[in-house]
């Protein structure tokens, strides 16, 4: 039977054991320390009350109360403003759009090329040079700043750290001029919030 979601007290997401797109909100939600249900799902048989849910039956979705959202910039651009503290955008706005357009970059750009390096193929090897050769063009950024292009952790920090993560099983190796991604990686590996914003299916793909 379908869960009603007006009889939910806290949040809920749905999310993959492996996928960047919920890795991201799952990292939001750990930077923001906030408690939630995480529902599992597998997509090839998804749950009953995501198929009521979501008329994509796609994940990540988070349901808070009457509220049910199913894009992942939308839902993270959400939990930033439902739970301010501690803020995951520059108080500036000057800043704040910065972030934004680096952030639709990461989503149009190297997102996408994840996806079809996932995907596999023919256009995969592809994709793979693309995503690799963009990387090291941009590796200057990371480290402009203790975190991506701010001094404090911010939404593309959790939209950057799972897809950086996620480099070596996808086949992408840096070279040594892209030396600032790979520390920038290891400064956010090694925080308590990345720790638990994995499946245990996403810690074995560096183990």
């Amino acid at each position: 039977m379908a869960l009603n979601q007006r009889s939910r007290t806290i949040l809920t997401l749905y999310s993959a054991r492996d996928s960047v797109h919920c890795h991201r909100v799952r990292m939001t939600l750990a930077a923001k320390g906030v408690t939630y249900d995480h529902i599992v799902v597998d997509l090839d048989n998804p749950p009953e009350d995501l198929i009521d849910l979501n008329p994509y039956n796609s994940v990540p979705t988070l349901v808070d109360r009457d509220l049910v959202l199913y894009d992942t910039s939308v839902i993270c651009e959400y939990l930033d403003e439902r739970y301010p503290h501690p803020p995951l955008m520059p108080v500036d706005p000057m800043s704040r759009a910065r972030l934004r357009l680096a952030m639709v970059r990461v989503e149009n750009d190297w997102l996408t090329l994840v996806e079809q390096i996932e995907a596999g193929g023919k256009s995969a090897d592809a994709a793979r040079k693309a995503l690799r050769d963009d990387l090291i063009r941009n590796a200057s950024a990371f480290k402009a700043s203790k975190f991506f292009l701010s001094p404090e952790i911010s939404l593309a920090d959790c939209a950057l750290a799972p897809l950086i993560w996620r480099l070596d099983s996808l086949g992408v190796q840096l070279p040594r001029e892209a030396q600032a991604i790979v520390d920038y990686g290891e400064r956010i590996f090694r925080s308590q919030g990345f720790a638990r914003s994995m499946t245990a299916e996403e810690k074995a793909l560096r183990a």
